[in-house]
């Protein structure tokens, strides 16, 4: 990739990970609901989502949904679905675990969480197959190798943010602890409740 440009695609980067955005909201929410830990376990199946859409948008899959009105509105309304059945899922969880079985919650479906939210997720399949192309030059090598250093870049560059994220939102869940736990307790549900329905009404 042509060097000369990075600094200008770092900056565009930074900027679209600073805007709050569904996989911030998800990252913060299982921050200072759950922990670090879980959280950063959230954040690497988003980075892990965000890695196949830049493959799938190398494809040519961004084009075929932006081409496709109606597949691209089956993939939002699936999507949306699954985050309402997620939120009630989380809610029947919290409520039927006591506090030491929550601690020991499973790494895994943190993980699964955050990878089938950024998966489901059309606009970041559209944002790949919109933004990476603004910095691929025919006159630095073969197409598809830049895209995907590009692709590489975007997601590192996410899951720092991401971990910071985790990071600060843990903290503030600590400080929470005993004096907010009924707010701890739907945090999670309600973030999910409001990705539903900004899918919906994007």
């Amino acid at each position: 990739m042509d060097i000369a440009v990075l600094p200008l695609y770092l900056s565009a980067l930074v900027a679209v990970y600073l805007l709050p955005g569904p996989d911030m909201a998800l990252v913060i929410a299982t921050g200072a609901a759950h922990g670090r830990r879980l959280a950063l376990a959230t954040s690497l199946g988003v980075a892990l989502a965000r890695g196949l859409h830049v493959l799938m948008s190398g494809a040519g899959l961004a084009a075929l949904m932006a081409a496709n009105p109606m597949l691209l509105d089956l993939v939002r309304w699936i999507g949306a679905a699954y985050l309402l059945i997620l939120a009630v899922q989380v809610l029947r969880s919290d409520l039927r675990l006591n506090a030491s079985a929550r601690s020991e919650r499973s790494a895994r479906s943190c993980f699964l969480r955050g990878f089938l939210t950024n998966l489901m997720n059309p606009k970041a399949l559209l944002f790949c197959g919109l933004f990476l192309p603004q910095f691929v030059s025919a006159a630095h090598g073969p197409a598809l190798t830049q895209f995907l250093w590009l692709g590489a870049v975007l997601v590192l560059v996410g899951f720092a943010f991401d971990c910071v994220y985790a990071t600060a939102a843990a903290r503030i869940g600590q400080r929470m602890q005993g004096k907010a736990s009924p707010l701890k307790k739907w945090l999670l549900p309600s973030v999910l409740v409001l990705m539903a329905g900004r899918l919906l009404a994007s």
